[in-house]
């Protein structure tokens, strides 16, 4: 006689006893006592800025701003601009240090990363003292080195030192020349932007080549490419006049000058970035194994192609996420500007809610704008992470 099978209960699991449903309802509860505690501390802070101030707002950064500033990528005129003018100049001079900072820190934290794995001894002991110097010694006092001991000590306008190119090394900076946009630049500026598309198709296209020379060096021949267009289209077009420097009295006339506080913060941010991008270079070559690199030598490549075909880029794997700590680094410590006076963002900021005293409106507003540079940063590296790391089954 076969035994009945057992069927299951009928039932249903109430609500309140559902796994499923007490996780759901306990985050809810979760997310509505941090809403109630962040609206309990957000109450409690417009109460108290209203006995002191008035009330919450941001309508300060309309007056203007009264003050002069140093570096202006923008024309700027303390006299009618307002705060909040001042305030983008401060994020674009940061932008100018953060952007130009990275790529030097990386060409150098990359040569002296190979550097000190070189089979020379003056060498590998000359890139491994840089990098013990400068990474166990603090930020603001290299800054103060290369502020009052480096730039500021160079001669004065008068005596400048001239550089091929007429290019000027004072203790008023380094005078470069520069261009004056004519009413072509902008006509100009988009047909660039349209040869960039045209060098990346003709990267592509040049991957599918079989010739060596031009398969190896697609990226050089398109960047070629895209100069040529450029080149060609500024011909044609004139968008810009060129200006050179020239000492006049006690400064310079023409060209572009990069100040002494914007090369004292540069060169700071550089060396010290740099020391810990080598030793992140360092240990990423290494961790590639040896035989891989022996297998490349047994090929026929030299230590240099080695290096650029096949070291570097299953290096890339190990070097990529630490190399992001770094650049969030590089962008947070540009705040250490205030100290050599340059005009960046912390600086410009310090000034507005000095004459304005809406301090937290300003705070809140440096916060804002450093995440949103830290986390525009961290998403680009996130995604060059993973066009390189390693894709499992």
């Amino acid at each position: 006689m076969t035994s009945p099978v057992p069927t299951a209960p009928s039932h249903t699991i109430p609500f309140y006893r559902d796994v499923r449903v007490l996780r759901i309802l306990a985050q809810i509860v979760f997310v509505a006592l941090v809403l109630l505690f962040l609206g309990y501390l957000f109450n409690n802070m417009t109460r108290g800025l209203a006995r002191l101030s008035g009330s919450f707002s941001f309508g300060f950064l309309d007056n203007a701003a009264s003050f002069a500033l140093s570096e202006t990528p923008i024309p700027y005129d303390p006299a009618t601009d307002s705060y909040w003018i001042a305030f983008m100049i401060g994020v674009l001079n940061t932008l100018r240090v953060i952007i130009v900072g990275i790529v030097l820190a990386t060409l150098l934290g990359l040569v002296a990363g190979i550097a000190q794995l070189s089979s020379n001894w003056l060498v590998r002991k000359i890139t491994q003292g840089y990098v013990e110097i400068f990474r166990n010694t603090p930020l603001l006092i290299q800054l103060f080195v290369w502020y009052f001991i480096g730039v500021l000590s160079l001669p004065r306008v008068r005596d400048s030192v001239e550089l091929p190119g007429s290019i000027y090394l004072s203790n008023r900076g380094l005078a470069l020349p520069w261009f004056t946009p004519n009413e072509t630049f902008a006509l100009w500026f988009g047909l660039a932007l349209v040869w960039i598309a045209v060098a990346v198709g003709a990267y592509w296209l040049l991957r599918r080549v079989k010739i060596p020379l031009v398969y190896e060096w697609r990226g050089g021949w398109a960047l070629l490419i895209w100069l040529a267009l450029a080149l060609v289209s500024a011909v044609a077009l004139n968008p810009f006049t060129p200006s050179l420097p020239a000492v006049r009295g006690f400064n310079f006339q023409g060209g572009t000058t990069l100040s002494p506080e914007y090369a004292a913060l540069l060169l700071g941010l550089v060396f010290y970035t740099g020391a810990f991008i080598a030793d992140i270079v360092r240990a990423g070559i290494q961790a590639v194994p040896r035989g891989i690199i022996e297998a490349s030598r047994a090929l026929g490549l030299t230590y240099v192609q080695a290096l650029r075909l096949i070291v570097i880029p299953l290096a890339l794997r190990v070097i990529i996420p630490p190399l992001t700590n770094q650049y969030l680094n590089l962008a947070k410590n540009s705040s250490l500007a205030i100290a050599v006076g340059y005009a960046d963002l912390f600086y410009v900021s310090n000034t507005i809610f000095n004459q304005t005293g809406q301090t937290l409106q300003v705070i809140l507003m440096v916060m804002g704008a450093y995440l949103i540079i830290s986390l525009a940063l961290a998403t680009l590296m996130n995604a060059v992470n993973a066009r390189f790391k390693l894709v499992e089954r």
